[in-house]
């Protein structure tokens, strides 16, 4: 579940932006979906986000309306075709596959004075939601599908990330089909486009998972990102908030040692963040160096890589980094200490051997935690 400071990071991502979402008619047959939609979306709303809920599949009667608002709270009103729709103060429209531009411009109307409006379309949502996100360039286009994110082939490994790059690949003669992803080939064909369209991510998740997907490090379905998929660089003043709420997360989750305020802040000025899709920090890592210039060595510290992103690759990203930090002020050699196994086996796979606690500075150890100094592992890199 998400933390309170983790949904507030992403609410105020959100702020003043535009988000499309896409669902079928069907999944809200339950009272639970029509639960999690309204909470997300009530979130969202009260955090003056603009959202535009796409709805396939859906019969043009007006008890499919009058149950459609009151699932996102909006109030009685009546829906409009997009001709009717222009120049009024609603906030319903009927998607006219006839009629793009007017469908368009009549969502556009509503959204130009509402914090939420509805699209009904009687066919599948989400070829329209694409369109729509695209043309309005809009902030984040959610997919939820009941099939969810993809999944990898031959596991049952949730795709946590594709940017449009490796999406090209995917969608190269035959890739998909060889990655048993022909039966979401359109769909994947759809995201490129609105990707390259200008919208700044796209989500495609179940709606069992919508608020984790949105709200949290975690995730459960898949994030399509537009550009450069990773960006490693110095962090900033402006990064202190979210560095706190990674260390503190680390620290909860045992991979990370107890940080005092002043810590934090030694960690923020010799630190580097990764991150993903250009504002979305994804990991951090420091080289402490102060201590230990008389033996001319640096200790990688603070390495932590959020949930969402374990086996992405940004670990070895900032590690390398930090090497090439620690080469370019001319150390002797790096340094690091873990408590845990697969931090371990990752310093082994960089290049790391491990060592005894003798290996290191003496000033590591002053003031160290005895209980976990009889847990440490200590690993150590030669710097040629």
């Amino acid at each position: 579940m998400a933390t309170s400071a983790e949904k507030d990071f992403y609410l105020d991502e959100f702020h003043d932006k535009t988000l499309v979402f896409s669902i079928g008619y069907r999944s809200l047959a339950g009272v639970t979906a029509r639960r999690r939609l309204r909470a997300v979306v009530a979130d969202l709303v009260r955090h003056e986000s603009r959202v535009l809920v796409v709805v396939g599949d859906a019969p043009l009667a007006s008890s499919t309306e009058g149950k459609l608002r009151r699932i996102l709270g909006l109030p009685p009103g009546r829906v409009e075709r997009p001709s009717r729709a222009l120049g009024r103060r609603g906030d319903a429209v009927v998607w006219d596959p006839d009629d793009v531009e007017e469908s368009l411009a009549g969502i556009w109307q509503v959204l130009r004075v509402r914090s939420l409006g509805v699209v009904f379309h009687e066919g599948p949502a989400g070829h329209p939601a694409c369109r729509i996100a695209e043309r309005l360039r809009v902030h984040k286009l959610v997919l939820v599908d009941p099939a969810g994110g993809l999944v990898e082939r031959g596991s049952r490994r949730t795709i946590s990330f594709l940017d449009e790059h490796a999406l090209d690949v995917l969608l190269a003669a035959g890739e998909a089909e060889f990655q048993g992803l022909s039966r979401r080939r359109a769909l994947l064909g759809d995201i490129d486009r609105v990707l390259a369209g200008g919208v700044g991510s796209v989500n495609l998740c179940r709606l069992s998972g919508l608020a984790r997907e949105l709200f949290t490090y975690e995730g459960t379905g898949t994030l399509f990102t537009r550009g450069a998929y990773w960006r490693v660089d110095r962090l900033g003043i402006d990064d202190f908030h979210e560095v706190e709420r990674l260390v503190e997360r680390g620290q909860k989750e045992g991979l990370l040692k107890p940080r005092s305020p002043r810590e934090i802040g030694e960690l923020l000025l010799n630190g580097f963040g990764a991150w993903i899709a250009g504002d979305q920090l994804a990991g951090i890592g420091a080289l402490r160096t102060e201590p230990y210039l008389a033996e001319s060595a640096g200790e990688i510290i603070g390495l932590y890589t959020i949930t969402r992103f374990k086996g992405e690759g940004i670990g070895y990203r900032l590690v390398r980094r930090l090497v090439e930090e620690a080469r370019r002020m001319e150390l002797s050699y790096v340094f690091a200490v873990t408590t845990a196994e697969r931090a371990a086996q990752f310093f082994r796979r960089e290049g790391f051997r491990q060592v005894t606690a003798k290996a290191v500075p003496v000033v590591k150890w002053e003031g160290y935690d005895e209980g976990r100094r009889s847990r440490a592992m200590v690993f150590r890199r030669e710097l040629d």
